[in-house]
C-alpha cells in the first residue's frame, strides 16, 4: 500500500510540473506577439487624425523645408545703371521682381536722391549666387539672412491634404452605395465640408511650396554721392574727409542761398519797396513834427 501511495504521489507531481510548464511556454509567445504591435504602431511616425474615422500617418521627410527670407540695403552713384543690370541678372536665374516702388528725393522729402525698395524671388538654390551678384554691382551697407525651417508644418498639412483626399474618395462609394434621400443628403453635407477643407490645406501647401522653392529678398537701394566706406577709415582719412564734407557743405550752402534768393526775388521786391516806403515815411512824419516844435524867429529891431 505505501509503494502504491508513493508512486501516485509521484505521478501527480508530475503532472502538476507538466501543466505549469506548457502554460509558462504558451504565455511567452503571446506577450511577445503583443510587444510587436505596439512598437509597429508607435515607430516614429507623425499620426493625424482626419475627419470622421480617418487616420493617417506620415513620416518626416529625409530633406529639411526651409524659408529663405534676406533683407539688404545697398548703396549706388546711378540708380538706373543698377536697376537695369538687376534685372537681368534676376531673369538669368529664371526670378522675378514681386513689388518694386522707386522714389525722387527732394529736400522737401530729406532725401535729395533718389532710392527704391524691390521684392525680389529667385529659386531658393540660387539665393547665395544672387546675393553675392549684388555685392558685386552694389556698396552692401547691411545684410541679414533668415532660415525658417517648416518641416513639421509641411508635412502636417501634407498629412492631412492625404487624410481629406481618402475621405473623399470614401464618401463618394457611399453615395454611390445610398439607399434613401436621407443618407444621400448627409454625405453631400459631409462631401461638401470635406471639400472645403480640401481646398484651404491643399492651398496652404500651395504657399509652402511657393516660400520654399523661390527665396524672397528685400533689397533697399539708395543713390548716393559718396558711398559708405566698408572698412574703418584712419584718422588722417578721418580728417581729409570731414574737410572735405565742410567744403562741400559750405559750398552747398552758397548755392541754396542763391538759388532761395533769386526764387524769392519778386516778394523780396515787393517787401523792398514795403520797407523803403515806410521808411521814407516814417522820416517825412519826424521832420513835420520836428518843424512845429522849433518856435518861430522873432523880428530884429531896427536902430534908428
Amino acid at each position: 500500500m505505501k509503494i502504491r501511495s508513493l508512486a501516485l504521489l509521484l505521478a501527480l507531481v508530475m503532472l502538476l510540473l507538466t501543466g505549469c510548464g506548457s502554460n509558462s511556454v504558451t504565455s511567452a509567445p503571446m506577450e511577445m506577439e503583443y510587444a510587436e504591435d505596439m512598437a509597429e504602431t508607435t515607430n516614429g511616425s507623425v499620426s493625424l487624425a482626419g475627419s470622421g474615422s480617418t487616420t493617417e500617418s506620415a513620416s518626416l521627410p529625409e530633406g529639411r523645408k526651409w524659408i529663405v527670407t534676406v533683407n539688404m540695403t545697398a548703396e549706388t552713384e546711378d540708380m538706373d545703371a543698377l536697376l537695369e543690370e538687376l534685372n537681368q541678372r534676376i531673369a538669368s536665374l529664371g526670378g522675378y521682381v514681386e513689388d518694386q516702388r522707386i522714389y525722387n528725393g527732394s529736400i522737401h522729402s530729406n532725401r535729395r536722391y533718389r532710392y527704391a525698395d524691390l521684392t525680389i524671388r529667385v529659386p531658393a538654390e540660387d539665393v547665395n549666387a544672387f546675393t553675392e551678384d549684388v555685392k558685386s554691382i552694389s556698396n552692401i551697407v547691411s545684410s541679414e539672412e533668415n532660415r525658417d525651417d517648416v518641416t513639421l508644418s509641411y508635412v502636417a498639412t501634407e498629412s492631412r491634404v492625404n487624410a481629406l483626399k481618402a475621405e473623399e474618395a470614401r464618401l463618394l462609394e457611399l453615395m454611390e452605395q445610398a439607399e434613401n434621400m436621407t443618407d444621400l443628403l448627409e454625405i453631400e453635407e459631409r462631401l461638401t465640408e470635406v471639400r472645403y477643407e480640401l481646398e484651404r490645406y491643399a492651398s496652404q501647401l500651395r504657399t509652402y511650396d511657393n516660400q520654399i522653392d523661390y527665396a524672397t529678398i528685400y533689397l533697399n537701394i539708395e543713390e548716393v554721392q559718396k558711398l559708405t566706406p566698408v572698412e574703418e577709415p584712419t584718422t588722417w582719412e578721418r580728417i581729409t574727409e570731414g574737410f572735405g564734407e565742410s567744403v562741400e557743405s559750405l559750398q552747398e550752402g552758397i548755392v541754396n542761398t542763391f538759388v532761395w534768393v533769386v526764387v524769392n526775388s519778386p516778394y523780396l521786391g515787393v517787401w523792398a519797396v514795403v520797407i523803403l516806403a515806410a521808411v521814407l515815411i516814417t522820416k517825412t512824419i519826424r521832420k513835420r513834427k520836428a518843424a512845429k516844435k522849433i518856435p518861430p524867429k522873432e523880428p530884429e529891431n531896427k536902430t534908428e
